[in-house]
Order: C-alpha cells, then sequence, then structure tokens
C-alpha cells in the first residue's frame, strides 16, 4: 500500500467517517470493501453467521449503534449471498449444535414465508430463501430504536437490501430502500420521544 500511496496509513489513521455500515455473512467469500470497491475506511463492517439482525444480538446492536451515533452513516446495507450456508442449514433438519440456536431466526423467517410449501433443497429455494432473509433483516434493523431514533432526530439514514452471486460476482439490490418510519407496518413503528 505504501509503495503506491506513501501517504497512505497516515491519512487512514486520521479519520473514520464512514457513510456505509455493511451487515453481512461471515462467509469468507463475501468480502465488503472488493464487492463494493471501496477502501479501507470508508465502510464499518458487520458479520455474522448468515447476515441475521436479531433484536437481541447486542453485537449487532452496538455496532448499528456506534455506526448510526458516532459515525453518522447514511446508509445501512444488510448483504446476504446466493448460496449461503446459513440458510441452507436453517432449512435442513439435521441438528448442527448451537448454531441451530442462531438458524432459528432463519427458520421463522421461512415459516413466515411463502416458500413453506417448496422443496427446501432445490438450490433456487435456498437462493429464494436467502433473499426473502435479507429482506427480513432489513426490516429488522428498521424496527430498532436505535434507527427509528435517528429518523426521528431527523437524521438521515436509508437502509437497503442487497445480495451477492458468488457464482458471478454480481451484486443486487433487493429493494425498496427504507428511509422513514413512515415505510414500516404500524405495529413496528415508534412514536418520536417526548421531550
Amino acid at each position: 500500500m505504501t509503495r503506491d500511496d506513501p501517504s497512505f496509513f497516515d491519512a487512514l489513521s486520521q479519520q473514520q467517517r464512514p457513510p456505509y455500515l455493511w451487515i453481512g455473512c461471515s462467509d469468507s467469500r463475501v468480502p465488503a470493501n472488493q464487492i463494493i470497491g471501496l477502501a479501507p475506511g470508508e465502510v464499518f463492517v458487520h458479520r455474522n453467521i448468515a447476515n441475521v439482525v436479531g433484536h437481541t444480538d447486542f453485537s449487532c446492536l452496538a455496532v448499528l449503534q456506534y455506526a448510526v451515533e458516532v459515525l453518522k452513516v447514511q446508509h445501512v446495507i444488510v448483504c446476504g449471498h446466493y448460496g449461503c450456508g446459513g440458510v441452507a442449514g436453517a432449512l435442513g433438519s439435521e441438528p448442527l449444535g448451537l448454531i441451530d440456536n442462531w438458524l432459528r431466526h432463519i427458520k421463522d423467517v421461512y415459516e413466515a414465508s411463502p416458500l413453506i410449501h417448496e422443496d427446501v433443497t432445490t438450490e433456487g429455494v435456498i437462493d429464494r430463501m436467502c433473499e426473502l432473509n435479507v429482506a427480513a433483516q432489513v426490516r429488522n434493523v428498521c424496527y430498532t430504536t436505535i434507527i427509528q431514533g435517528a429518523w426521528h432526530r431527523g437524521q438521515q439514514v436509508s437502509v437497503h437490501g442487497w445480495i451477492y452471486g458468488i457464482k458471478d460476482g454480481l451484486l443486487k439490490n433487493l429493494g425498496p430502500c427504507i428511509s422513514s418510519p413512515d415505510q414500516l407496518a404500524d405495529i413496528y413503528r415508534m412514536n418520536a420521544p417526548k421531550r
């Protein structure tokens, strides 16, 4: 890096103001910076198995809060990937150990999905479930007090759902972008705090 840009590390050490938070899968084939073509320091990253945003996952929530309230990110990207082993594992019935508890979040998404009567062993169904999981996790980000609090403070934060194709390197926007509580179902919408 210093051969190409002698001041790279000096500049990097002086700032951390990324406009993006990436919540992605831990899969080693899905590196955030390389996929979106950003240099170190331009994206804040949280990764876990199958890019789950659980309402009791304090690690993910702490990252989200730091990114939104301290770094003032403007975009939260939830990015899954096709062929996700976590999603495939959730759709199976073989015990996998401790991770079964984590994968239950995905089983809940499946149970509420239109795929409930499909053959879950086919690649197409697994890939469709990967997309549905991203959509569910985007909603979960938006349901947090962190994101809704930012919106109530007038902070511009948009939440996006993307999926990455490991086989072809293509990144797909699953849309829509959620940028206000008005885009949420009433049951999940929080009132602005009273002053």
